[in-house]
């Protein structure tokens, strides 16, 4: 089988592309061909292995796990003996924030990480519908969402901020989104009632006030955005920030509150990806849930893939098409 291999730490260049063997799973897991999978944020910090404590996971000198990809849909080719949930032929998708070695044509897993494809969606789709959609959703549970409230995103159309406009239209609350021009439609019809052009101006100078901001891309701060909250509001970014001052911050706010308006930030660790797929595949077969697709690219053009998401301006999800052989 075709698959991409990592040895060292570094850019995107240390990908290469090999000729493997094909994977057996054991008896907990599952074998699966890969039709789609993604290039992410999360790919991207790993192959880096920034910021560096990440090495505590991934392999402190070099990568433990020598094929990166962490979404991914396929086909289920075959069953380990203890599996229970699948069998041959299912269609499946899934998300390993730790490796799922999904840049391949074939990869095992264990079947707590995947979830059978709603009828009514691609492989594409599926692959580019979990990353972005499990920490927007580790955004919202890390706060008092409720109807009618007001909330901002900031970065409305990257994976995480896509997801996160259109899972707060399904909670029923105003959201303003904060994008570039040429995506003023597409935020609108994912969910946003209100749309802030930060090409013309600044968002942070916006005077309406909001009960949480909601920074998917990591480009600003607490307190920049402070005077946007209202009382007892609440700030997250999906960045570390400046000197990691978003873990640090979370810390500090709750004691010295009432200097800041009983205003807070709250660092949302991602947790329970089984929960946040749950609640996608069950939207997506409501037809309120729809990933969006910048662009697509196949194992060969894995570099390409890599260096067109480090650039930080896709719209929505880049999906590596895996091809197969007729007979394989």
């Amino acid at each position: 089988m075709k698959a991409v291999l990592w040895t060292k730490y570094g850019p995107p260049d240390v990908l290469q592309l090999k000729e493997l063997e094909k994977p057996t799973p054991s008896d907990n897991e599952v074998l699966i061909k890969v039709h789609a999978t993604t290039v992410n944020r999360t790919d991207c910090a790993t192959i880096r292995a920034k910021p560096f404590f990440m090495r505590l996971v991934t392999g402190l000198l070099k990568p433990k796990k020598q094929i990166p990809g962490t979404e991914f849909s396929g086909e289920i080719k075959a069953v380990g003996k203890n599996i229970i949930s699948f069998k041959t032929g299912d269609k499946v998708f899934g998300f390993d924030d730790q490796g799922a070695g999904s840049h391949a044509q074939y990869m095992t897993i264990t079947e707590d990480k995947a979830l059978t494809i709603p009828d009514n969606i691609t492989y594409e789709q599926a692959a580019a519908s979990t990353e972005g959609a499990h920490y927007a959703y580790n955004f919202i549970n890390k706060v008092d969402l409720k109807k009618g409230q007001n909330v901002l995103v900031n970065g409305a159309t990257g994976a995480i901020g896509s997801a996160a406009v259109q899972l707060l239209r399904y909670y029923d609350v105003n959201v303003t989104a904060v994008c570039a021009t040429k995506n003023i439609e597409l935020v609108k019809a994912l969910g946003a009632s209100k749309v802030i052009d930060y090409t013309k101006e600044d968002f942070t100078k916006n005077e309406q006030k909001y009960n949480f901001v909601f920074d998917a891309v990591g480009k600003s701060s607490f307190f920049k955005c402070i005077k946007l909250l209202q009382p007892g509001g609440v700030y997250i970014s999906s960045d570390l920030g400046y000197m990691a001052q978003n873990i640090f911050l979370p810390l500090m706010t709750p004691i010295i509150k009432s200097m800041l308006g009983n205003k807070k930030t709250v660092f949302p660790v991602p947790t329970h990806i089984k929960r946040s797929l749950l609640l996608i595949k069950n939207l997506m077969e409501q037809g309120k849930f729809n990933s969006v697709i910048d662009g697509r690219f196949t194992l060969d053009q894995i570099i390409e893939a890599y260096k067109y998401v480090e650039k930080g301006h896709k719209t929505g999800n880049v999906v590596i098409t895996v091809e197969h052989d007729s007979k394989a």
